[in-house]
């Protein structure tokens, strides 16, 4: 039951905040349209361990090479506009373990299998939890809480402390793709 309120809740706060975000998403846009495509997009896994693909605005070049209008996208999460498409479709929340890489999938124990029985998020437990500075086993236990404890108090309480992350002195927002199992 709680699954049907919160995909109602995330498309209210979605169209509620839609024209703030689409004025950041045109504006950004127009910004990176330098680059061949300004948008990323990548295969993940999310919620029944179902593929989908993430997108994302794109803020490396060349593999290595990012500028400081770029960094600034990363360290606010607004390279992550692109993702409401994800939370229209239904593939993703507001809230939820961050989706990782299918060839993670094999490496999960049964336990961390369990971050995919709600669906991906934005923004995470893991995230308002020290995220990047966690190593691979906390995040995922902190996936795993989040999944065993869904409720709308746990996902209020992410949804705001989320808006304090960019302000944190920690870079919360980069870190390596590759998992450390």
């Amino acid at each position: 039951m709680i699954g049907f309120f919160k995909r109602s809740i995330d498309l209210v706060l979605l169209a509620t905040l839609s024209p703030v975000f689409l004025v950041l998403f045109l504006l950004i846009y127009c910004l990176l349209i330098s680059k061949k495509n300004p948008i990323f997009k990548q295969k993940r896994i999310g919620f029944k361990e179902k593929e989908f693909t993430i997108y994302k605005f794109k803020t490396i070049e060349d593999e290595k090479v990012i500028n400081a209008f770029c960094l600034f996208l990363r360290k606010s999460n607004l390279d992550e506009i692109p993702q409401l498409l994800n939370v229209l479709k239904g593939e993703m929340s507001w809230i939820g373990p961050r989706p990782l890489l299918p060839e993670y999938l094999p490496k999960y124990t049964l336990e961390q299998r369990k971050r995919h029985l709600v669906r991906p998020g934005l923004t995470g437990w893991a995230q308002v939890n020290g995220a990047n500075s966690l190593n691979w086993k906390d995040r995922l236990e902190k996936d795993v809480y989040y999944a065993d404890n869904q409720s709308f108090v746990l996902d209020f309480k992410i949804f705001f402390l989320t808006f304090l992350l960019p302000f944190k002195k920690e870079d919360n927002n980069h870190f390596s793709e590759k998992f450390e199992g």
